[in-house]
């Protein structure tokens, strides 16, 4: 363990896996136990085609008081506050540490008894990310991140750091796709017809597909939904793992494109400079 967070106003200091236990135990009590159980009633639209379940607005409020007690003075974006209330998400404007939190991302599965689902942490000040965790219940592992100290998977079996692996050819690249490139059309129609890039899997949630990435089961992402509660863990436990991320709209990857603040362009991950740059153009040209 060691210190990465220190709030200039207070002594308190705050390691990496002192949020673990926080949010396994919200995934245990909250998430866990309803899996699989849910009863109709227990599951709604809160807009036209998505959902959510009682263990998303549980796992939420268990989430909160957890980490604002962890961190005392620190502001949370939850994603079902939000849902009630859009104004929560001004909290981002401003230079307080802000908790983001996804409590069951990948709901629709959730709700449909598929084990592929995460519940989604970040840390957040001033608009940009300091750390993030994401907890894959299932296999009780998470993968996690701090601001220039690299990324992590912790799970039953120990510590491990988090490494991407190098581009293979864009022929043989593997992706996980989701949502729509401007008015050129859906992002995996463009690079299937193409033909540059190997297989495509659509986004079915965007935690796991963030642990896949940087644990090398998928060699690229790219996604058009730009929420803060999806992104802003994977975006920098991607980017501690040495990938390279940017907005395809800016041309270049960036490594500091991505903003809490910024809710709207093709966000792309990579393993290298190089990688991004061809996922692009064929982005461009397909």
């Amino acid at each position: 363990m060691w210190p990465w967070y220190n709030l200039a106003s207070m002594t308190l200091r705050i390691a990496l896996e002192d949020v673990v236990p926080i949010i396994r135990r919200v995934a245990e009590e909250q998430v866990l136990t309803r899996f699989q159980r849910l009863a109709q009633h227990e599951i709604r639209e809160k807009s036209p085609g998505n959902l959510v379940t009682v263990a998303d607005t549980e796992a939420e409020l268990a989430l909160t008081s957890g980490l604002m007690n962890l961190l005392p003075g620190s502001l949370v974006v939850g994603e079902e506050a939000v849902a009630v209330d859009p104004a929560v998400l001004d909290q981002l404007a401003g230079d307080e540490p802000v908790w983001i939190i996804d409590p069951v991302d990948g709901t629709m599965n959730f709700a449909r008894a598929i084990p592929r689902f995460a519940l989604i942490v970040a840390l957040a000040e001033s608009g940009e990310v300091r750390a993030g965790w994401i907890h894959d219940p299932i296999r009780n592992a998470t993968v996690m991140a701090q601001a220039g100290g690299g990324a992590w998977r912790l799970d039953s079996t120990g510590k491990y750091p988090l490494q991407r692996a190098a581009m293979p050819s864009l022929r043989d690249a593997r992706g996980v796709v989701g949502g729509r490139f401007g008015d050129r059309g859906r992002v995996h129609d463009i690079l299937e017809r193409g033909g540059r890039v190997g297989p495509l899997h659509r986004v079915t949630c965007a935690g796991l597909e963030y642990v896949d990435l940087v644990e090398g089961r998928v060699d690229f992402a790219a996604f058009s939904r730009i929420l803060p509660w999806d992104h802003a863990a994977g975006v920098l436990i991607h980017r501690e793992a040495g990938g390279t991320s940017g907005f395809v709209e800016d041309r270049a990857p960036d490594p500091v494109a991505y903003s809490v603040r910024r809710q709207a362009g093709l966000l792309l991950h990579a393993p290298t400079g190089s990688g991004w740059s061809q996922l692009r153009e064929a982005l461009i040209e397909g």
